[in-house]
């Protein structure tokens, strides 16, 4: 049963839960969203409430209302998720990906700690980390974004899977929790653009010189603990990234 919480204003929680439900294919393309009534209803909020949900989410363009028929879903295209957006995707659903959202480990090796890896990781440059790379591609099997996920390497141990190029079901974080006990509490994305680099470009099919976004996403165990995982992802453009926060 769904209620609301502080801080965030009660009308952007249901948005993010709905965003939420639309992103993971919970609720598809035409499906109907719940009216403002019942979503003042299950919700516990006013009317007016409920219709600012319905209108916020037609402004992000996630649905649409239909004269004498309701406010259909309309769906996610294309949109750039963020370590927080596949945190919560995991934690709602079992699920990292989104629907018709697929990936292709490209490589998953033990390899030296690059200089800005190490760092991150405190350990040694050049000593041993685990690197994953993956595509991610959208339904229409066009290449969306490209990620490395780089670990420390003494977890290859009890996580050997993390050097295999098949993909890890319940994810990265999931199955290191199984294996090791050891989980991400806390995260945070380092956003930034500049030029693709050729090898990007091939991969996501881009005309260089052309800008992409990079994210870097540092897992820790808890707030200024130890790195559990860095990842850096590289998407072209024409894709929104959403992030909801906080003001007071």
């Amino acid at each position: 049963m769904p209620k609301i919480e502080r801080p965030m204003p009660p009308y952007m929680q249901v948005i993010v839960h709905i965003r939420g439900q639309i992103h993971s294919g919970e609720l598809r393309p035409g499906d109907l969203m719940p009216s403002d009534r019942q979503i003042a209803s299950e919700w516990g909020v006013s009317r007016a409430t409920a219709q600012k949900v319905i209108t916020g989410l037609r402004a992000e363009g996630l649905v649409e209302t239909v004269t004498g028929v309701g406010t259909r879903v309309l769906g996610s295209e294309p949109t750039h998720y963020s370590g927080n957006d596949r945190a919560s995707s995991v934690r709602r659903t079992g699920r990292i990906y989104t629907t018709g959202e697929y990936a292709r480990i490209t490589a998953a090796e033990i390899t030296p700690a690059p200089a800005e890896v190490a760092q991150v990781l405190q350990v040694e440059v050049g000593a041993d980390v685990i690197r994953r790379v993956r595509v991610t591609y959208g339904a229409d099997d066009v290449a969306r974004s490209t990620s490395t996920s780089w670990f420390n390497g003494e977890l290859a141990e009890a996580a050997p899977l993390l050097l295999e190029t098949d993909r890890i079901p319940r994810g990265t974080w999931g199955y290191l929790e199984d294996q090791t006990g050891r989980s991400a509490v806390r995260g945070q994305d380092r956003i930034s653009t500049r030029l693709a680099t050729e090898p990007e470009g091939e991969v996501l099919g881009l005309t260089l010189p052309e800008a992409v976004k990079v994210v870097r996403t540092i897992l820790r165990e808890e707030d200024d603990g130890a790195v559990l995982e860095y990842g850096v992802s590289i998407s072209g453009p024409d894709r929104e990234s959403i992030y909801d926060y906080d003001m007071s």
